[in-house]
């Protein structure tokens, strides 16, 4: 019988889906499973083209149909939603991130069209959509990365309305076959702000120049440059300010996809290593036998529960925002760099179960090793995110405000808003959200109670001991701060997803069990800090605590870990 909490190709069928999405889905994974576990992976090492997989989604009309907003789509069933962009993600994670990668940076090539009232270059995309092109997102160099104030992309006015653009733009994903590659520059003419235009390029242009692929992948990760590149009227998306913040609220729409990607290679890699493990004699025994495998696996199994449940539950407060709900700023990081680190953690877990094992050739958990660890360093490190949610911090802990509960988004519906985020400025006066009722719905459950005297220790720690002056221009110090407040809104808000879905209080309270380990060990982390101070290094060891051990629950978990083996593995 299939786990009800992990994605398994056997018994996929997501009805909660409309039929359209449920069959494109489901064709999505009976594309993989068609194609092999062989061929994928010799994909992968011959660093082969996506071609085949692309015309499989030209021809189902997949990126069109999943990426088409409704106030650009004249197909039936088109529209942006996060929900079900969520859920191929993950297929695509499942299989190979260099599928998702292709589908990702379309994604983020086409923010800034979207988000522009340029109607010909909106229509445009959306006829290359359907033609089934990619895009590309033409935003960092190779000297200044992604700091898009000194961007070398240059737009000279030609006389005639338009302009000439030269420069180079460096780590740009589809840049060798996009059909449109939203380019920021600034005009040469115009000083300050004021002069960033943001513009569409197609990639098949005489002046537009692939210089090379900068990774060694079927990733394509390229370099171009522009040569006096024409730019007319009908080709430019943002002009000043708007397309600074274009740019902004383009990563934030983006980022929020690695989350799922993340989910999905974690899961498939878990199929692997606890059937290896558990079909593996050693000393006479099953590797399975060992009391530290079966912790390491149940860590690693929980954790992946823990990253599914937040990230389902993001997906309501993204879907639900708007001007006046500005809640997934702080959620969209998160999903970006706490549960893309999380699973770091879950691959190594298996990692040191299934050993050696994890670096042959015929294995997709040598692949999955490889690419987990991209994710954290994608759309922004995870130091820049961490430091993003530090400006959250203050008013999600102290200073909640009173807003209607947030259901379960999982509708046919455009999410529109995150076309029209505005300026992306103002995060230190976003509101949130009561924490507390979510701790407080399972009070009952041991370990979730154990946490809760450490996020309500942190509050203690916000409004008696925070940062000085001195210590705020400490990131060392104040990302070890950050991890810590990451990780009551990560247990937030799977407390409130769990009690959505009715998750087994056996698997919340072992998942519960690592987070009061981890804020532990993050605790001990911030006293030895050069900076702390007496009080606050006080602060942090008592802090500390232990989880309540439940042998009993440890061990009924360990059946749902000991069910994965033979559950899913790909057709040859």
């Amino acid at each position: 019988m299939a786990d009800p909490l992990l994605f398994n190709p056997r018994a996929y069928d997501p009805a909660h889906f409309d039929p359209e999405t449920r069959r494109l889905l489901r064709a999505t994974v009976d594309w993989f499973e068609a194609r092999g576990k062989r061929r994928l992976i010799e994909d992968y090492r011959s660093r082969a083209w996506l071609g085949d997989f692309l015309d499989f989604a030209a021809k189902e009309g997949l990126f069109a149909t999943f990426l088409t907003p409704a106030s650009a789509a004249e197909g039936e069933g088109r529209r942006w939603d996060t929900a079900r962009i969520a859920a191929l993600n993950e297929i695509f994670g499942f299989y190979g991130l260099d599928y998702w990668y292709a589908w990702q940076v379309t994604i983020l090539g086409l923010g800034p069209v979207w988000q522009s009232d340029n109607e010909a270059a909106r229509s445009r995309a959306a006829r290359l959509l359907a033609e089934g092109e990619v895009f590309a997102f033409g935003l960092s160099e190779k000297a200044h990365g992604a700091d898009i104030y000194s961007t070398d992309m240059l737009l000279e006015p030609d006389g005639d309305g338009g302009f000439r653009a030269t420069g180079s733009k460096y780590y740009i994903g589809n840049g060798n076959a996009a059909g449109l590659v939203s380019v920021f520059g600034r005009r040469t003419d115009v000083e300050g702000p004021d002069g960033y235009v943001f513009f569409a390029a197609d990639s098949r242009h005489p002046d537009y120049h692939l210089v090379k692929n900068v990774v060694d992948s079927s990733k394509y990760v390229s370099e171009f440059r522009l040569d006096g590149y024409p730019v007319g009227p009908d080709d430019v998306l943002h002009t000043g300010r708007a397309a600074f913040d274009a740019a902004l609220n383009t990563v934030n729409v983006g980022k929020f996809n690695l989350c799922t990607a993340s989910i999905g290679i974690c899961e498939h890699a878990m199929y692997e290593a606890v059937t290896h493990a558990h079909n593996r004699i050693l000393y006479g025994r099953p590797v399975t036998a060992f009391p530290h495998v079966r912790r390491e696996l149940a860590d690693a199994y929980v954790r992946l529960v823990g990253m599914k449940l937040f990230s389902d539950r993001a997906v309501d407060y993204f879907r639900s925002a708007g001007p006046d709900d500005r809640r997934y700023l702080l959620f969209n990081p998160m999903t970006k760099m706490k549960v893309t680190t999380e699973g770091e953690k879950v691959v190594d877990l298996m990692w040191d179960v299934v050993a050696a094992k994890g670096f042959e050739k015929d294995t997709y958990f040598a692949q999955a090793a490889v690419e987990i660890r991209s994710l954290p360093k994608l759309e922004g490190t995870v130091h820049v995110n961490l430091a993003l949610i530090l400006k959250f911090m203050r008013n999600h802990l102290l200073d909640p405000a009173g807003y209607e509960p947030v259901e379960t988004r999982l509708d046919a519906a455009d999410d529109a808003f995150l076309f029209r985020q505005g300026p992306a400025r103002g995060l230190g006066s976003v509101r949130f959200h009561d924490w507390r009722p979510a701790y407080d719905a399972y009070a009952p459950v041991p370990n979730v109670a154990r946490f809760r005297e450490q996020a309500d220790a942190l509050c203690d720690f916000v409004s008696r001991i925070a940062p000085d002056e001195r210590q705020s221009r400490d990131l060392d110090f104040l990302l070890s701060v950050g991890q810590l407040f990451a990780l009551v809104v990560h247990g937030q808000l799977i407390l409130e997803q769990a009690r959505l879905t009715g998750l087994d209080e056996d698997v919340l309270d072992e998942l519960f069990s690592v987070l009061v380990r981890d804020f532990s060990a993050n605790a001990v982390e911030l006293h030895g800090k050069d900076s702390a101070t007496d009080a606050q290094q006080d602060w942090a060891i008592a802090a500390v605590r232990r989880p309540v051990v439940d042998e009993a629950r440890a061990a009924r978990v360990w059946e749902r870990v000991e069910a994965l083996s033979g559950a899913y593995e790909m057709n040859p």
